[in-house]
């Protein structure tokens, strides 16, 4: 089995600054890509950031300039870094990973379970 757990949501004040933290755990081969999403309650699950396994990035227009996408291959973890946020940043993030794993079945495009970011005004 794999699975992915999130960490470092919380409350921050508008203006300020929070790194989250996904680490993949499991038969893990290789991992494609990994991504960033959110969901704030009342709307759908929308892309924030996406990182290819070989480090090139997309994000969306909401965040560009402010948030940065990385990962550490050795570790199976990908970052999250969010500066100058924004009340609308609130929302619960969840990390998403295209694994290839060491047994069968070979796929396994796996999410989190979300950790929650709240900004304050």
């Amino acid at each position: 089995q794999v699975q992915l757990v999130e960490s470092g949501g919380g409350l921050v004040q508008a203006g300020g600054s929070a790194t989250l933290t996904c680490e993949a755990f499991g038969t893990i081969l290789k991992i494609n890509d990994m991504a960033w999403y959110r969901q704030a309650p009342g709307k759908q699950r929308e892309l924030v950031a996406l990182i290819s396994s070989g480090g090139s990035t997309n994000y969306a227009d909401s965040v560009k300039g402010r948030f940065t996408i990385s990962r550490d291959n050795a570790k199976n973890t990908a970052y999250l870094q969010m500066n100058s946020l924004k009340p609308e940043d609130t929302a619960v993030y969840y990390c998403y990973a295209e694994i290839i794993r060491t047994i069968l079945p070979r796929d396994a495009n796996i999410w989190g379970k979300g950790t929650l970011v709240t900004v304050s005004s």
